[in-house]
């Protein structure tokens, strides 16, 4: 990122180059591994990326929000008179509905111009919305001097997102890009929010990036709908037992299910659940070990099961995998976020990634007909001020 070639962006866009504006940065993320478990109470172990969103902001003597970004053409305006109200279709909900979080505290927020610019890929899985989020939540608490802790922001964050945006999503995301760590993953529960940061040494290999070019988006996918079979799931188990979310259940109750859940939809949906779980407290533990390989083997049986019990993946994100694993030096792989397209995520040894993004790439076109993104990205530090 050119910070000059942007500072100049914002005074070509807002002019009055005598008052500087202030610089902000938050990551996006990928999860490892641990997928469609954090909104049903479970282990996630995502890391921040050192790609992310960028924000220039300053203060301004009129009661206006004035919001642009980079990536595309959209130059937007909104009064300060009050809560605010969805937008509709437009990028601006995702700052808005933070803005809102703080007004709803009593913050008093002044007229204030933005400019924001990612290189995450927008709509790829890799959260570019709890991105924007975070990023608009940290500058708006340190130029106000609101004292409000990370964990407040990232739940913030969450908020404005499930009720302003009207994405249902959990805590995870939110919580990789306040509290990511370089280095180090985040072995995170999502019940409690008790969370441990995890070196993630590969050793003599590279993590890669994936992105499948097929545009999906959150609210238009099904993933409302998964959240209403877990909760489905969780009705008829506690005729077993009083348990609150799927992931009170352990691998070893899975042969239950068949018993307490008749519908088998649903009860394929709580097997994932569970399942998963069960494979991240191993991941953790095998990563800790240095044992890559079986960490990779992890990652393969989690896309195995979001494919067959949560079927969240597709012909874009299953082509990339199932071709890659069949390529030199894979030690896993397997999709990310929530699905339905967006980005693979897979370690590959680091004398063999040049060949792997050749031949996927190939591979994947010739199958699909689309052309795929790839990323080596660093896992970096989270959401905070620049200059």
């Amino acid at each position: 990122m050119d910070i000059r070639n942007f500072e100049e962006k914002f005074f070509e866009k807002y002019g009055n180059r005598s008052d500087k504006p202030v610089l902000f940065f938050s990551p996006g993320r990928v999860n490892l591994i641990g997928e469609h478990t954090d909104y049903n109470g479970g282990y996630v172990f995502p890391c921040a990326l050192n790609y992310g969103t960028y924000l220039f902001v300053r203060k301004i003597k009129y009661n206006i929000l004035r919001f642009s970004t980079l990536n595309f053409n959209s130059d937007e305006e909104t009064e300060l008179k009050g809560l605010f109200v969805n937008q509709g279709k437009t990028w601006i909900n995702y700052p808005l509905g933070v803005v809102n979080e703080f007004l709803k505290k009593g913050i008093k927020i002044a007229g204030m111009e933005l400019l924001y610019y990612g290189d995450v890929p927008n709509g790829a899985g890799l959260s570019s919305s709890a991105s924007i989020e975070m990023v608009t939540a940290v500058a708006f608490n340190e130029i106000y001097n609101a004292g409000i802790t990370t964990l407040e922001l990232v739940k913030m964050s969450q908020k404005a997102e499930n009720e302003f945006v009207g994405m249902n999503c959990g805590i995870m995301d939110q919580f990789a890009v306040g509290f990511g760590k370089k280095d180090h993953a985040i072995y995170l529960n999502c019940d409690t929010l008790s969370y441990e940061n995890v070196p993630v040494v590969l050793n003599e290999c590279s993590l890669i990036i994936t992105n499948t070019n097929k545009r999906r988006g959150l609210t238009d996918s099904k993933y409302n709908e998964r959240r209403a079979e877990c909760e489905k799931a969780v009705e008829l188990l506690q005729a077993y037992k009083p348990v609150r979310n799927l992931s009170e259940l352990k691998v070893s109750e899975i042969p239950l299910l068949e018993k307490y859940i008749k519908d088998p939809v649903v009860r394929k949906r709580a097997k994932h659940v569970i399942s998963e779980n069960g494979r991240v407290l191993e991941a953790v533990k095998v990563l800790k070990e240095n044992n890559i390989k079986r960490f990779g083997q992890l990652m393969n049986e989690s896309h195995d099961s979001l494919m067959d019990d949560y079927e969240v993946t597709g012909t874009e994100l299953d082509t990339l995998v199932y071709e890659g694993r069949k390529l030199t030096g894979v030690i896993g792989t397997r999709m990310t976020g929530a699905g339905f397209g967006g980005c693979t995520v897979s370690i590959v040894r680091t004398k063999d990634s040049e060949a792997f993004i050749k031949n996927l790439a190939s591979a994947y076109t010739k199958k699909t007909g689309l052309v795929a993104d790839f990323y080596l990205p660093e896992i970096g530090p989270g959401a905070g001020r620049l200059k």
